[in-house]
Formats: C-alpha cells, structure tokens, sequence
C-alpha cells in the first residue's frame, strides 16, 4: 500500500515538472514572438541609385547590399530629401523635409555675405540655415530609445558640433560620428577622428565602423536593438587597396575604355562612364563591410528578427568634388535637382512580415523611415515636431495609399553645379523651381525619367496647381530664400564658365585615364592597407 501511495505520488510529481516545464517553453515561445525586431540602419554616404550590381552597374560588384535587396522590399522610387548630405541626415533622424527643419545645406557651407567673401561670383546669395538639429525635436534614436531600445551610432554624423551629437540625440553609443562630413586624414589609419582610435597604421576606416557594429551586436544580442551604421564611404577622398585598383582597371580594359568620359552639363563637366577602378574599389569594400554586419546577423540567429534598411544620403558625385560617377541614364548627381541628384537605393529588409510585394513603385523619401519603423517596431513616440513623412507599412501590406507631394529646398549653390532651387513631385510630375531667374523646369518622370524634355509648355494648369502647393509649402514652414548679390559679375562668370568647358575638361579626361593607366603610382597613403598589425 505504501508503495502505490510513493508510486502516484512520483506520477504527480514527474505531471507537474513536465507541466511547469511545458509552461516555460510556451512562455519562451511567445516571448521569443512578440519581441521586437531589431533595426539595422545601413547609410551610405554619396552613394548613386545606379552605383550597385543590382541597379545595374556593369562596373561595380554590390553581392552584399544586392542581398538585402533581393532578399526585402526595393521602392524604386526612392529619394534623399536633399541633393546634398546634412539635410537628408537630419530628414532621417527627424521625419522632416529640409525646409521644416532648417539644415538645408551642408553644415559648414558658407552662406549671405561669407559666400561672397569666400571669391563666389553668383547671382544670388545662398541663403542662412541651421547649423544643428533643433534639440526641442525628438530624434528617431531618441523614439526608440524610449521605446527600450539599446542604441547604436558609427560612423558619419555631419549634424552638428556639441550639444548636437549622437550621445545628445538618443544614441547610447557613438563610435566614430563628430561635426566633419569627409574622412579626415582618408580612409586608412592613421587617420583623424577624435571619437574612433585606429588600431593600427593601414586599417580601413569602413571596416573598422563595420566590425565596431558587429561587436555592438555580439554584446547585445540578448537585448533588443537600433544600430545605425552611417558610413563615411563612398565620399571624397576617394582610395581604395592596390588590390582592388588592379581588379577594376582590367577590368575596365576588358570592358573597353571609351576615348571620353566626359560632358559639359549646364554649369560643370560632368561624369558619363562608370570606369574610375579608385571609386569602385572604394564601393566594393563598402560591400565588404556590409557582408560582415549581415553575416554577424546570421552568426548569430539574428537575421530572421531583424529589420534592415540601406540607402543613401545624396546621388552619386558626377561633378565636383572627385567626379567619381555616372548616373545615367538619369541626369545630374549629387548637388544637382536633377533625379541624379536625389534618387537613391531604397531597400528594407523585413523578415518579421510575410508576403510582402518585391519592388514598390509609389515615390518615397527619407523623411518616411521614421514613422515606418516607428510602425514596424510597435514604438509609441510623441515628437515634439510636425512629422512630414508617412509609414509604409500599408503599401507593404499591399494596400493603396493617397496621393502626397515630396518637397526639397536646396537655396544654395552646390560645389558639384548645383543650382538655388526648390522642387516638388506629386505623382508623375515634378516641377523645379529656380531662385535665380524665378523660371519653372516641368518634367512627367513616367514618360522620361532622364529629364531631357521640359513639358512646361502646354501643361499650364498642372504648372500653376504645383506651384501654388510649392509654394503653399514653403510658406508655410518660414523657408529661408537667397537674395540677389548686387556685386555679380556677369563678364566674370562668362570667363569661368568657359575656363570649365575648356581647361577643366580636358583636366578630368587626363585624370581619368591616369587612373587607368597600368603604371598608376597613388598618393603615398593610398596603400597603408598593406601594412601589417604590430
């Protein structure tokens, strides 16, 4: 009898672990189901639409970003909120177009009276802007930092000197982001950058951010997420490994190198042919590094709970600074109003949704990424500001969404040709606006996306309709504008103008194929890369 009693006892006993133990794994399950998703923010810097394998460059090999590409969502019509870099940063981090927070320029660049100062000779006078996030806004980092994520910055910041940095706008860690815009001192150690050390002489900056993500990622993988890995690549200066410059002048050669690589646009030459084997070193190792934060992901059983969303902060430089790029067939590049200009990659990489469409064609901004991750992680936020952007979730989920305009406010004059401009697309059509002359530029982007014909002519009801929101807009945000500069020399500008289309072209065409000449010799720190550890 006592031993029945011991014998249903154990059962009970043996009933209840297995009880208690089938609760715990139910509980895991659904915690493992409704934690929230982690959020790798991938940006680019400079980075043209057409500069990736899966655009379709010829040129340049993207297998790491093409996955995230092939494996999330592409909107193809995808754009920065400004031609240049700061505004379409400070956009990101605000969910405002750059007229509604201020940045409209780079920070740095020179504007009013300094800009004549600096031996500008232009119409106009650029316009004053905001020099640093307005502290009263609440970032997307500062959101998701209240919403219990751990926060992560690397990289290129470009928003401001302090108060106006990534420890004061949400981030828990800053590796790498300070008030310059380019890599100082290059891209391989030694280097300078008083928020990231290098390890040793020769290491690459791009990577070093990279690994600096992946550890971030390590350390917390058992908590919940927001990295934002803001690379200083692919911006001036550009260099790349001896390696990698051997890889793709043959591999230009092989293409065949076209005897000119260059026209006059309408104030600067500019770039035709993607053949600069410097730049599309410089590109592939980009790549690489993105490789190494997707396979920590993977490494770690993290990639099917984490969203991922690369793109860049402006066109791919066709003029001015290194005259890295092509972008045709669209016109223009960074700086430029032109879809050149402002285009950009635009991928998203969701796996916590299912049945999700491949390509998207309605026109998105980075003013959008705030809310739509805001909606994808279930974050509740209360920004302090008018948040201009949408979510996408509904067009992911495959429904309709409402016409809506995109704005840009570019009242200066960019180092790569661009003009005073501000612009608005709705739908198929987009208008440009010019400060100079008060002339209007009207293309239907469905019918040429390249921008060769200017429709204003016999569109006159949809010319006054977008102007009249335009400026409705602009109005309604206080927009600073350029005023005229009374000491414009138009004999002057004549003579410059001709010295570009002249000199400077014929300077870029001897550049250019330097670059791909077999006995290329670089400047003495290019190749630092391959010197060893200590």
């Amino acid at each position: 009898m006592k031993l029945k009693k011991i014998l249903v006892l154990v059962r009970c006993l043996c009933l209840t672990v297995i009880i208690i133990s089938s609760c715990k794994q139910k509980d895991s399950v659904i915690e493992k189901v409704i934690k929230k998703p982690n959020v790798v923010f991938i940006l680019a810097d400079d980075l043209g639409v057409n500069d990736l394998s899966y655009t379709g460059s010829s040129y340049y090999e993207t297998p790491s970003i093409d996955r995230i590409a092939n494996e999330g969502v592409v909107f193809n019509q995808g754009y920065a909120a400004c031609q240049v870099c700061s505004p379409s940063r400070a956009s990101i981090m605000t969910g405002q177009f750059a007229a509604s927070h201020g940045i409209t320029d780079w920070i740095g660049a020179a504007s009013g009276i300094q800009w004549r100062n600096q031996g500008r000779n232009t119409k106009l006078l650029p316009a004053s802007y905001k020099h640093e996030l307005d502290q009263n806004s609440l970032t997307l980092a500062e959101a998701m930092k209240q919403g219990g994520y751990k926060t992560f910055f690397a990289g290129k910041w470009h928003l401001g000197d302090a108060p106006s940095t990534p420890e004061n706008n949400g981030f828990d860690i800053n590796i790498g982001g300070w008030k310059v815009g380019s890599p100082r001192g290059g891209y391989y150690a030694p280097w300078e950058n008083p928020k990231l050390m290098a390890k040793h002489d020769g290491e690459s900056l791009t990577m070093r951010l990279a690994q600096e993500t992946a550890d971030f990622i390590t350390d917390n993988k058992d908590t919940t997420f927001f990295a934002f890995l803001s690379f200083y690549a692919v911006h001036g200066p550009i260099q790349t490994t001896e390696d990698k410059w051997s890889k793709y002048r043959n591999k230009a050669e092989k293409q065949g190198i076209p005897d000119s690589g260059f026209v006059m646009e309408r104030v600067l030459p500019i770039r035709t042919v993607q053949d600069n084997p410097v730049y599309a070193g410089l590109v592939e190792t980009m790549d690489d590094a993105v490789g190494l934060v997707l396979d920590k992901l993977k490494e770690l059983n993290l990639d099917e709970n984490t969203i991922i969303v690369f793109t860049s902060d402006n066109g791919g430089v066709a003029s001015g600074d290194a005259f890295s790029t092509s972008n045709l067939p669209l016109r223009g590049g960074k700086g430029y109003q032109w879809e050149g200009g402002i285009r950009e990659p635009y991928f998203i990489k969701i796996p916590t949704l299912k049945n999700l469409p491949k390509t998207i064609d309605y026109s998105v901004s980075g003013v959008d990424f705030y809310p739509t991750l805001m909606d994808l992680t279930g974050v509740q936020f209360k920004p302090t500001q008018k948040i201009d952007g949408i979510s996408l979730v509904p067009l992911l989920k495959g429904e309709s969404v409402e016409s809506r305009a995109l704005f840009w406010h570019y009242p200066h004059y960019g180092n790569q040709g661009g003009e005073p401009v501000s612009i608005i697309r709705r739908d198929e059509w987009k208008l440009i606006h010019y400060w100079e002359d008060g002339r209007d530029e009207l293309y239907n982007l469905t019918n040429d996306p390249a921008e060769k014909q200017n429709v204003l002519a016999g569109n006159t009801d949809v010319v006054t309709k977008l102007r009249t929101e335009l400026d409705t807009y602009l109005s309604s945000v206080n927009a600073n504008i350029p005023q005229i500069d009374s000491t414009y020399d138009a004999v002057l500008a004549k003579k410059q103008y001709e010295n570009r289309r002249t000199k400077m072209l014929q300077s870029l065409e001897k550049q250019r194929k330097n670059f791909l000449n077999k006995n290329f010799k670089p400047n003495v720190n290019w190749y630092d890369s391959k010197l060893t550890k200590d």
